[in-house]
């Protein structure tokens, strides 16, 4: 192992102990520095950026359900201390990535397997490293791969003002197409619009089937963003063009919609879904050669990560309070 100077042996990390709702269940605690293995890095935490499974691991109602306690905080930005045996990644490195449960990054040090340690663009910061991972790379995948999307095409991003909504929308525009998002509220509208929207929609103040039909002039968009699942998926379906795609993102709403599929055939249309975390599994390749692409579109403009909250590391609590209760815009991120 290779290290840079000396750390703590002892960090702080927010733990979970017993599953129910985050802001209730972490806990600080002191902990050894974990050392990395053949292979890792391991990593001073500069910026950790909070998402929506954050919640659902801590109830125990995501996917993956790593052994208690455990520390979540699925994606980090910071400089390589030490380095196991074959890993490429060198001490002094300033890498982004996720760490590997149930060693999360909610902590002054973490792990990264060094095949996803990637490199930080010159000129960003580690705020925006931390909120470029999971939520671009999920955002591209999901627009380039799953969904095809073509220049010319009508995009409609719903939660245009949340992490993966500002990065679809932006992700949009740098591919050409028309994009009209979703949000809740003026405030959150004018901010899709000032992300580059060509059109938003309040689904508070006006029904999304209508608004939406006014502005493809009746056709409806070609690819159709969901995060949000429920009630906002069932106006999808009605609102989709022909061939059109919907990308299944996750369901914020709570209720997990149900697609008939006699419906498809009304309009020759694709639901499509998006776990991007099966990609590092099955595809690392796709993941490493979208980090290169957000690269370019970074230093071209064309992105920036939207940050909406900034807290120190021990406000975890009160920062997932806030991401549960949907008071944030963007993406939230806590500085050790």
């Amino acid at each position: 192992m290779t290290a840079l100077g000396t750390h703590p042996v002892t960090m702080r990390a927010w733990r979970i102990h017993e599953h129910g709702p985050a802001p209730e269940v972490l806990r600080l605690d002191e902990v050894d520095v974990p050392d990395p293995g053949p292979g890792e890095v391991l990593v001073r935490v500069e910026a950790a950026a909070l998402n929506f499974p954050d919640l659902l691991l801590a109830t125990g109602q995501y996917q993956e359900r790593p052994p208690l306690p455990f520390t979540p905080g699925l994606e980090i930005a910071g400089e390589v201390v030490a380095a196991g045996e074959g890993a490429q990644a060198r001490p002094g490195d300033r890498v982004l990535g996720a760490p590997t449960l149930p060693r999360g990054g909610l902590a002054d040090f973490a792990v990264l397997p060094a095949g996803g340690a990637f490199g930080i663009p010159a000129g960003m910061t580690a705020e925006e490293a931390a909120a470029l991972f999971i939520t671009y790379q999920t955002a591209h995948v999901g627009l380039h791969r799953r969904a095809g999307l073509r220049p010319g095409e009508t995009l409609l991003v719903h939660a245009g003002a949340s992490g993966t909504g500002s990065a679809a929308v932006q992700l949009g525009k740098a591919a050409g197409a028309r994009v009209i998002a979703t949000a809740g509220g003026p405030e959150k509208t004018a901010l899709c619009l000032e992300l580059g929207a060509d059109a938003a929609i309040d689904y508070i103040a006006a029904d999304l089937v209508t608004a939406v039909r006014e502005a493809t002039d009746g056709r409806g968009a070609d690819v159709i963003w969901d995060p949000v699942g429920g009630d906002v998926f069932d106006a999808s379906r009605r609102v989709v063009a022909f061939e059109g795609r919907i990308v299944v993102v996750g369901f914020a709403a709570g209720r997990i919609p149900a697609a008939p599929a006699n419906h498809l055939l009304v309009k020759n249309y694709s639901v499509v879904g998006l776990h991007w975390g099966l990609y590092r599994r099955y595809e690392p390749a796709v993941v490493a050669a979208t980090h290169t692409e957000l690269c370019r579109l970074y230093a071209e403009g064309a992105v920036k990560p939207l940050i909406g909250s900034r807290r120190p590391l021990a406000e975890a609590p009160e920062a997932l309070a806030d991401l549960a209760a949907r008071r944030l815009v963007g993406k939230s991120v806590l500085i050790p």
